[in-house]
């Protein structure tokens, strides 16, 4: 892919995923563009399916949607509210201890920083982006696994990690798709270009896209 072909690639990829379910992230942040649940919501969604997460925040949320509530709940019913989302009793200390740490150190609120985000226990670049962007904002660019592997199998970046992509991105990808660029490729991800055997044969972007590292494709 060109450098200059991102732009007719944004738009075809912005009206390709109207035809899909919007992230539960995506959900979260539409419904409350407040920081605290955005990051909760996040760490519960690492490394576990959409319809896990959105089930967990709705049961998790009414009973503490802030950091002096989850510090107050019980750890074993933090447990069973997010339970089956992957690695709960892990994340359920996690969201505890971060709920502390802006209870000490940040008055409860959380910080629009990605250097403070990245001292909370659990989060990484990718939660703390998706913070700053969605919760604030402000320029970031969020790099999951989809954005990891469409960016690099387009041939807009060549890249071995998420955190060189992201880094690669910020170089390259126009300030203006920064924001939006995650809550694109996630679904288009999930429904289209999947990990293995992407659905090339249906997808708009053919001309463009490299497939790179594609060795099957429907």
């Amino acid at each position: 892919m060109q450098a200059a072909d991102i732009h007719g690639v944004m738009r075809v990829v912005r009206g390709e995923v109207r035809r899909w379910r919007e992230p539960v992230l995506g959900v979260v942040a539409r419904e409350s563009r407040d920081p605290f649940r955005i990051l909760i919501a996040c760490i519960l969604s690492l490394r576990t399916k959409d319809q896990t997460t959105a089930e967990a925040a709705s049961r998790l949320f009414p009973l503490a949607d802030t950091p002096a509530a989850m510090v107050r709940l019980p750890l074993r019913r933090i447990e069973r509210a997010i339970y089956p989302a992957g690695f709960y009793r892990t994340k359920a200390k996690q969201l505890r201890e971060i709920s502390r740490r802006l209870l000490d150190v940040y008055d409860g609120k959380v910080p629009d920083s990605i250097d403070e985000l990245l001292t909370l226990h659990g989060v990484g670049r990718k939660t703390a982006n998706l913070v700053v962007t969605v919760g604030y904002r402000k320029p970031g660019i969020c790099v999951d696994i989809h954005v990891h592997r469409i960016s690099n199998r387009w041939g807009y970046v060549r890249t071995k990690t998420p955190e060189e992509t992201e880094q690669a991105l910020r170089k390259k990808l126009p300030r203006r798709y920064w924001i939006t660029f995650n809550d694109l490729l996630v679904p288009y991800g999930q429904n289209l270009c999947q990990p293995v055997s992407p659905f090339c044969s249906r997808c708009k972007l053919v001309t463009f896209c490299d497939q790179a590292g594609v060795t099957k494709s429907r």
